[in-house]
């Protein structure tokens, strides 16, 4: 960023046109990637008002959660808020930089099954971390924890990918590929057994979720190779655990960028308009890049100017929570200038 910048709004102009309890603005949990040093932590940014294509890093920058547990780092974090109001953080278990040197395919094959997650009542006194193991022995990771509802039962579905091996190998040595995985949870303290969530036969990794007017928009990366490997692709559903999901594009972000993961879906909270945020990692510096569709089930989406958004370099896989106006303004002062 090119020096300090100030948040556009100030907080009597939010205090005057905005109801306490109205929805208003948007917090974002995501990492750091970079070779030297200790990133892999959680940091946060807030948005520049209530729009989710401006944001400055809140704490200078600086990362608000530092994981002390299995491997001492933590990626591709999710953050969700409760029904009884408790904010919550769920990671991945993973240190590239500095870490066991075992390597992606070793990783896949023998990494973290468990969930680094944090607790807070108020999203600046965090307690944690501790450890969620949330899948069997015959997984080989727990990777980019995602949440949503089950509009069903009111339950919060945390899902992420993970690569499954027969009972019989131990070593987990044999082939395999990633899959989708889920559990409930009211709490997150307390999750179910793990189930499929999404098994193609494809290497499915980084999956995110809308819910929209009663269809489900699921975006995924297939992390196969050759000719036919979809990428980043969106498929439509009529629910959660629906059938029906039909593939409407493939290839998303490919374009512009060789390599692009962790699709992040939000709607405009103004109009008919949803954006997709894609972290490419295939130029230095690596981070978020936003497009966007006035129509979510043609698959198409188109770059979104420049000029209109704001996301710090760097900024790598996370999610965004939606705020009230009373939480925006909480954290706002820990936002005022940035260098």
């Amino acid at each position: 960023m090119d020096g300090p910048r100030r948040l556009l709004m100030t907080v009597d102009d939010i205090q005057d046109e905005v109801e306490p309890s109205r929805e208003y603005g948007y917090l974002f949990a995501h990492f750091r990637e970079e070779s030297d040093g200790y990133a892999e932590r959680i940091h946060f940014s807030l948005s520049e008002g209530d729009s989710p294509l401006r944001w400055l890093p809140l704490w200078n920058g600086q990362p608000k959660l530092t994981s002390t547990l299995g491997t001492t780092g933590v990626r591709d974090p999710a953050i969700v808020k409760d029904a009884s109001g408790r904010f919550h953080v769920l990671s991945t278990d993973l240190r590239v930089w500095g870490g066991d040197d075992a390597g992606w395919d070793g990783w896949r094959r023998r990494g973290s099954r468990s969930l680094i997650v944090w607790d807070s009542d108020d999203l600046i006194e965090w307690t944690g971390p501790r450890s969620v193991e949330v899948v069997p022995p015959t997984a080989g990771m727990a990777w980019a924890p995602e949440t949503t509802v089950d509009p069903d039962t009111g339950e919060h579905i945390v899902f992420w990918s993970s690569c499954l091996f027969d009972e019989s190998d131990t070593d987990h040595a044999g082939e395999t590929y990633s899959r989708i995985l889920y559990s409930r949870t009211r709490d997150f303290v307390h999750f179910t057994a793990a189930e499929t969530f999404i098994d193609n036969g494809l290497d499915i990794i980084d999956t995110a979720l809308l819910q929209e007017n009663g269809r489900v928009y699921r975006f995924s990366k297939d992390e196969s190779h050759g000719p036919r490997r979809n990428g980043i692709h969106q498929e439509v559903g009529s629910g959660l655990l629906a059938d029906d999901f039909v593939t409407v594009g493939t290839r998303i972000g490919a374009d512009m960028f060789a390599g692009v993961e962790a699709p992040m879906v939000v709607k405009d909270p103004h109009e008919s308009r949803w954006y997709l945020f894609l972290d490419q990692y295939s130029r230095s510096p690596q981070g978020y890049f936003a497009l966007e569709s006035t129509d979510p089930d043609s698959g198409e989406w188109s770059p979104v100017p420049a000029d209109r958004v704001r996301i710090a370099p760097g900024t790598k896989h996370g999610t965004m929570l939606r705020l009230d106006r009373e939480e925006w303004l909480r954290l706002r002062p820990f936002a005022e200038e940035v260098a």
